[in-house]
């Protein structure tokens, strides 16, 4: 085909070849890629053979390659580095596509087919494999609404088309609100300030246009200006910013947004026959039910609030001591919990960066692969979307087993936070592929580029993601590597951070950036000791988030979700100077797809089986076991969505954990 984007991507790897695309080549791309999936889906239906697992299930497999050619480059050029042609894309793909998908789902003549084959299915001499593929589609049609009938199936049809719409409209709005705005500094606001603070919001500056160093609404910058920042107005001002992405009146508001997506959210679990929309969402997760996620989340939630609040007292009178009176405040916390940890772990941040330059701490997670699972990484020159992007051809044995892409620095063209994506997901059928995968972070640039012990988590994090996709090892891409239930997706990653914490990879890893010296045994133990540190803050401040997304999805949905929030933070005794981690305007997990509504928990449900895992090496022989680490990925990270979570971990672990290693990991345990 003429069209770039749909041609054979002569290439290493079929890697797409990015110096070769336009935007102008996206929509004409997707035209006739939704066109073929079209015609394939038809020759499904049309097929005079009775249906069988071959012509129906595996057809559909197969069915749609080119559409996901075209959505793999656009989505992750649209998440990472967009701009305003790319946004009036995606407003515009994002109906199209939720009505392309709706088609297929409520395309009866399909149904009827699978349907036909689900009934039949123990006559049929299916594999395992072949069972679960088949179960799980048959169980996405009837989620999706296919036997819908009449006004309520064209209801549903209009109802995802406009959640489409909003989720873009709510990430869009988030987008523009960390774009535009930026604290300029005066040369005497940097007192105080280190210097790796000093070069980001300097060069953020340039980014700009500016010749004066700013303050941005991106992570890897206001928290560390909140933590070290002496001038208390400042900080005040930076984060009310922070808290009101989203909330700012006019065009970008995601208020009346959020709650639109919460009522359809509603209407749509309704015409299934779902009380709520949380329980329709958790009826397909390991948690089941609402009642369970939210046992889970207040077993948490009680020893961390006592905790919190315990803390707040303390950082309440250094805050006296420094003549400032009134409540300790939001803006406040982190300064001064920065403080309290230099004076009783002796641990200054500002020290401790210079040995967690980004290379190495990309070398570290390398590392801990290659002992874990034998993995090799070797850099290739490659054309990729942005210039600060790098890949690697990741190898076994010497046998080419995925490529992974790193995308670490914030701009503005590139929406908040981290996550990992596969560009191709690893299958067998209906042709052997190899998956590309992408991390993408939101760290500070510099040279060389710094980070945070935290900035160092969430790359050890967004990578466990990444060695989910790369070691998946099955048939079908529609269970391929993350493709399982949400609150299961990030036990490999959470999981991964473990080895961060490992003494022997910080000896090796963290070396000063100036002097290559390795970090000093002293700060090394200051550093693990000091892992827990500030947890009750970290927990409250998360579980909120979850409680209230929780509360969003039961029973009736709220007119006024500020209102909502409100009287659940309210229920909770939510500490003063804490905000929650995502508040509703800003809450992009929750509003900005279906992926994390009513599953924002999940972090958390994953984190008890997390610190049940790492226990397990632990108990055998360290951190680098090799029967364990052979178990994890025999059981887990190859396994993808082949069988029941619970199934998978147990076969991994021998039993399903409890709280009590998750309490006891975040320092929140009973003394």
């Amino acid at each position: 085909m003429s069209n770039p984007i749909l041609s054979d991507w002569n290439t290493p790897f079929q890697l797409a070849p990015f110096d070769k695309f336009s935007d102008e080549d996206f929509a004409p791309a997707l035209e006739l890629a939704i066109a073929e999936h079209r015609a394939e889906i038809d020759a499904i239906t049309a097929n005079p053979e009775p249906a069988s697992f071959g012509n129906t299930i595996e057809a559909l497999e197969a069915a749609g390659a080119a559409l996901d050619k075209v959505l793999s480059v656009f989505f992750t050029v649209a998440g990472a580095d967009s701009n305003p042609q790319r946004e009036t894309l995606q407003r515009e793909f994002s109906p199209r596509l939720a009505a392309h998908f709706s088609e297929i789902s409520s395309n009866k003549a399909l149904f009827e087919r699978v349907a036909a084959i689900w009934a039949r299915r123990d006559s049929l001499g299916l594999n395992d494999e072949q069972a679960r593929v088949l179960m799980l589609c048959h169980r996405s049609f009837l989620r999706a609404g296919a036997a819908l009938q009449g006004a309520q199936d064209a209801r549903m049809k209009e109802i995802k088309g406009r959640l489409a719409t909003l989720g873009t409209e709510f990430t869009q709005n988030l987008l523009t609100d960390e774009r535009d705005w930026y604290m300029e500094l005066a040369e005497r606001d940097l007192d105080g300030l280190p210097g790796f603070l000093i070069d980001a919001a300097r060069e953020a500056g340039r980014e700009k246009g500016l010749d004066v160093p700013v303050v941005t609404l991106s992570r890897s910058i206001i928290v560390p200006f909140l933590q070290f920042s002496a001038r208390r107005d400042l900080r005040e001002r930076a984060y009310r910013a922070w808290a009101a992405r989203g909330a700012n009146g006019g065009a970008t508001d995601n208020r009346a947004i959020a709650a639109e997506i919460l009522a359809l959210r509603a209407e749509r679990a309704g015409l299934l026959g779902y009380d709520s929309f949380a329980e329709y969402k958790l009826e397909t997760e390991m948690a089941r039910s609402p009642d369970k996620v939210r046992d889970l989340l207040m077993a948490v939630w009680a020893p961390a609030k006592a905790q919190a609040d315990a803390d707040a007292q303390v950082l309440t009178r250094m805050m006296q001591a420094d003549g400032v009176n009134g409540p300790l405040e939001p803006w406040d916390w982190r300064f001064y919990a920065d403080r309290r940890r230099k004076a009783e772990h002796d641990l200054d941040e500002a020290a401790l960066k210079p040995y967690l330059q980004l290379d190495r701490m990309i070398e570290a997670a390398f590392d801990c692969a290659r002992r874990l699972f034998g993995l090799e990484f070797a850099p290739l020159d490659v054309a990729l979307y942005h210039p600060d992007c790098r890949a690697w051809n990741v190898t076994r044995n010497g046998e080419h087993l995925a490529v992974f892409i790193g995308d670490y620095f914030a701009r503005g063209s590139k929406r908040s936070g981290a996550w990992c994506s596969a560009m191709r997901a690893q299958a067998r059928f209906p042709r052997v592929q190899t998956p590309v995968v992408i991390n993408v972070c939101n760290f500070a640039k510099g040279d060389p580029a710094l980070l945070s012990y935290d900035d160092a988590r969430t790359l050890f994090h967004e990578f466990g993601h990444a060695l989910h996709q790369m070691l998946s090892n099955v048939t079908y891409e529609s269970i391929s590597g993350t493709s399982v239930a949400r609150d299961f997706v990030e036990l490999p990653s959470q999981l991964f951070e473990h080895w961060l914490e490992v003494p022997e990879v910080l000896t090796e890893f963290a070396t000063h950036a100036e002097t290559g010296d390795p970090m000093p045994k002293e700060m090394l133990d200051k550093v693990l000791k000091a892992v827990t540190f500030d947890m009750g803050f970290q927990t409250v401040e998360y579980v909120a988030s979850a409680l209230v997304d929780l509360a969003f999805h039961e029973g009736n949905p709220p007119t006024d979700p500020m209102e909502r929030q409100a009287r659940v933070l309210a229920d909770l005794g939510m500490p003063h100077a804490i905000g929650m981690r995502h508040a509703t305007p800003h809450f992009a997990h929750v509003f900005a797809g279906d992926g994390y509504s009513s599953g924002y928990y999940s972090y958390m449900w994953s984190e008890v089986m997390d610190a049940d895992a790492f226990a397990a090496f632990e108990e055998a022989g360290g951190a680098f076991d090799p029967e364990r680490a052979r178990a994890l990925e025999d059981n887990i990270l190859s396994a993808g969505g082949s069988k029941e979570p619970d199934v998978l971990y147990t076969a991994f672990r021998g039993r399903m954990p409890g709280v009590e290693a998750l309490l006891k990991g975040r320092g929140l345990a009973a003394r």
